[in-house]
């Protein structure tokens, strides 16, 4: 049997209360690693307790922070908290952002600059922040990206214009790190959670938005975060040893489909 044993290495996720990131943080922590986890909501509230429960379900240890990942200042804060708690750090996968879709002729300068630190800068703040512990540990350092990195729809400006540069930071990392460290990317198509269930309800009629979707997609269904979790586990096992600088496409193959077939 096939194993993916990731036990006792430490991994730090932003972004862990809720969609793609709780799901990462989950099924590291079945792989064996601890998990210290941020995102913005504070330790106090249902999605950090929410956290704390699915890591310990597994019986890792885990740790969690109140971060704002724009900050450089909570951000540098929060990996040297880590690092102190822990005394190593193994995985890293940059996960925190947010959609920010106002479309290339409304875009204003705030929302340009704003969608910049936070979909862009953010992620290699903590590549940097992270790198010496990385070194050390021969670790793995994971990039999400998005899949409209690669295909996008009106309006997704400038949100797909930094995804679309992290592919690039993904490739320069690599080159840069290698071979102590290995630097990914993933880039998720629809994924089920529950800021695109938010849109779906947007609709007159959410049920037939959702089976529409879910038409588009070869794969006959919308991936989970779980999913994505597992491709990070995947990535940062010994099974994944001579992948690096690379970003992956993980969209049901949505992309493979001409829309008007």
């Amino acid at each position: 049997m096939l194993t993916i044993d990731l036990t006792d290495k430490v991994a730090l996720v932003t972004g862990v209360s809720s969609g793609i990131g709780a799901g990462v943080a989950k099924m590291l922590a079945k792989a064996g690693c601890h998990i210290a986890g941020c995102a913005k909501e504070s330790a106090k509230t249902p999605e950090a307790e929410a956290f704390f429960e699915s890591v310990n379900k597994s019986g890792q240890k885990s740790y969690y922070e109140s971060v704002d990942v724009t900050s450089k200042e909570q951000l540098k804060t929060f990996v040297d908290n880590v690092a102190r708690e822990f005394k190593r750090i193994d995985i890293v996968v940059s996960n925190a952002g947010m959609n920010v879709f106002k479309g290339a002729s409304s875009c204003t300068e705030e929302e340009w600059t704003y969608n910049h630190e936070l979909n862009l800068a953010s992620h290699w703040r903590l590549a940097n922040y992270t790198q010496k512990h990385l070194e050390a540990n021969t670790g793995t350092f994971i990039v999400m990206c998005s899949n409209h990195a690669y295909a996008s729809i009106p309006g997704c400006f400038p949100y797909n214009v930094t995804k679309t540069a992290l592919t690039g930071l993904v490739r320069s990392l690599s080159i840069e790190w290698g071979p102590s460290v290995r630097v990914l990317g993933l880039a998720p198509g629809f994924i089920d959670t529950p800021g695109n269930n938010k849109w779906f309800e947007s609709f007159p009629n959410a049920s037939a938005e959702r089976q529409r979707t879910v038409n588009m997609h070869p794969a006959g269904k919308l991936g989970t975060p779980e999913e994505i979790g597992g491709w990070c586990a995947f990535l940062s096992s010994e099974y994944a040893a001579f992948a690096t600088g690379s970003t992956y496409l993980i969209d049901g193959g949505r992309s493979a489909l001409l829309q008007d077939s």
